[in-house]
């Protein structure tokens, strides 16, 4: 009987997962690990397969049952962490922001970034005015597709593309313009560099917001960048703090709390409430990750921090990696051959040890494709199904364009800044929004209407059964008339599909591009 239990758990610690991570330019890596595999193995795995030695800036993220997000932790076992059924899936994402993202040492971790900032861009992660995000725009069209050549390009050529969560004909030809006119001879490896140049300069560069309530219960966005704390707040980035003001994180229940120590003796408790204990939690972690990564000067320095004012209660937490003082030092010192980069629809810019993705897809999600009704030249179809990893854009998307914002750091020491003309509102995909129960028909209008994303399978199932115009009309009053009865806008009830299983869930999960 003895050898029989100790068999079944032998046979338990040595059983084999697949774990399946997408990668930034939405590729998947697959591979399998033990039961008691940590995360560390399976990130170096990854890097390996990347050839990626500045490795300290990119984390693994993942979702759990109750469709909170993740980092994996490295030094604790995937499969306790996951909490769900295999084969597991997760994703390989920017965790710390390079304060100078240029002046990172290979082109393989700028490439990773640039990645990165464009899925940010596209999210409405990262607002901009719009001369600013003509200009990123034009960049990202010189590194994936190359000098404007007019028999390949014809008019409106960078209408095709989706950059951003909205478009307009103004700034479409505006991207045209700069792309023709003012970047001709540019390397992709130029264009990504000056791209992130630009991206730096930017208030919500390296923002990864989370979705919090002050304490008056108005909405708020709470992030943690290269540069400090930031809490974003209708059109304006009410606070700024800086990491050597922050003082102490902490969190109860569903409550966080900033403490905060600023010239001439001055403290300060910024309190903020998160939806769920969960995702307070999280923030909480995420915090106190971050500050360790910027604020310290080395790793030894790094200490076990509790989330109460007792440190046998509440949750305890340590940062385990290195800080980003001693990435930048341990960065000089790579001397090797840099890794050849197969960019997407572009000829390699190096010819030295590859790394290799196989088949590329968007580094974005697709965008539903409608068909041409206009002659369009041969060189706009080729374009048009060509493996760039920008996406075809969805002509289904409004008139209007991202909120301006001010792009100069000079003042980023106010504490107070108007960052947009309208509020702060990443994509959906990166918040947890609660969508009622609606049948198929009705969830496919409103992402049509919405302009938002879908998956390839989502396409093929819904091309057979799109409604007609006076259908979809007769839906779209329905919707907006169900809409106002749950006491919001349409675009605050917004009702989104990932697959026919959600109809049977009360939450949206994360998109799966964008853990």
């Amino acid at each position: 009987m003895l050898s029989r239990l100790m068999s079944g758990s032998s046979r338990s610690l040595e059983r084999e997962y697949s774990c399946t991570v997408r990668l930034l330019d939405d590729s998947e890596y697959t591979c399998t690990i033990q039961r008691d595999a940590k995360g560390q193995y399976l990130f170096d795995l990854l890097c390996h397969h990347l050839n990626l030695l500045e490795k300290d800036y990119f984390g693994i993220r993942f979702v759990d049952p109750d469709k909170q997000r993740h980092w994996l932790e490295f030094t604790k076992s995937v499969v306790k962490q996951l909490r769900s059924q295999p084969p597991f899936t997760m994703c390989f994402r920017v965790k710390f922001y390079p304060a100078d993202p240029a002046a990172l040492k290979e082109e393989i971790t700028r490439y990773l970034v640039f990645l990165q900032i464009k899925r940010d861009l596209y999210h409405g992660r990262l607002l901009c005015k719009t001369s600013d995000a003509a200009l990123l725009a034009a960049y990202i069209l010189q590194a994936e597709i190359g000098d404007y050549d007019p028999g390949k390009h014809p008019e409106g050529y960078s209408s095709k593309f989706q950059f951003f969560p909205k478009h307009s004909e103004k700034l479409e030809k505006k991207i045209a313009e700069i792309h023709k006119t003012e970047l001709s001879g540019q390397t992709p490896a130029t264009s990504e560099l000056n791209f992130l140049r630009k991206a730096q300069t930017l208030e919500t560069y390296g923002v990864d917001p989370h979705p919090c309530k002050d304490v008056s219960g108005n909405a708020a966005f709470l992030a943690f960048t290269p540069f400090g704390f930031v809490v974003l707040q209708g059109n304006k980035r009410v606070h700024f703090i800086k990491w050597n003001e922050v003082t102490k994180l902490k969190f109860e229940g569903k409550t966080f709390y900033l403490y905060v120590s600023q010239k001439e003796e001055k403290k300060i408790i910024l309190t903020y409430f998160a939806p769920t204990p969960e995702a307070c939690k999280h923030l909480w972690k995420c915090g106190i990750e971050n500050q360790a990564f910027y604020k310290l000067e080395k790793s030894s320095q790094v200490r076990t921090v509790s989330s109460s004012n007792l440190f046998f209660k509440g949750s305890r937490f340590r940062y385990s990696g290195r800080v980003a003082k001693e990435v930048m030092e341990s960065s000089a010192k790579i001397k090797r051959e840099p890794p050849e980069i197969h960019r997407a629809g572009m000829v390699p810019s190096r010819s030295c040890p590859s790394i290799t993705h196989g088949p590329r897809l968007s580094s974005v999600p697709r965008t539903r494709r409608r068909a041409v009704h206009i002659s369009i030249m041969e060189g706009l179809e080729s374009l048009r199904d060509s493996a760039h990893s920008t996406p075809v854009r969805s002509s289904s998307h409004g008139d209007t364009f991202l909120p301006h914002v001010r792009s100069s750091r000079a003042d980023s020491n106010e504490r107070v800044a108007v960052i947009a003309d309208e509020a702060y509102s990443p994509a959906d995909s990166v918040l947890p929004t609660p969508v009622a129960e609606h049948s198929l028909e009705l969830m496919l209008l409103s992402r049509q209407i919405n302009g938002a994303t879908c998956s390839i399978e989502e396409e093929k199932e819904s091309e057979a059964s799109t409604p007609t115009a006076t259908e979809a009309e007769a839906l779209g009053g329905e919707l907006r008339a169900l809409c106002q009865g749950h006491g919001g806008s349409e675009q605050e009830q917004r009702v989104h599909l990932k697959g026919p299983q959600l109809q049977q869930q009360q939450w949206k999960g994360w998109e799966p591009q964008d853990f």
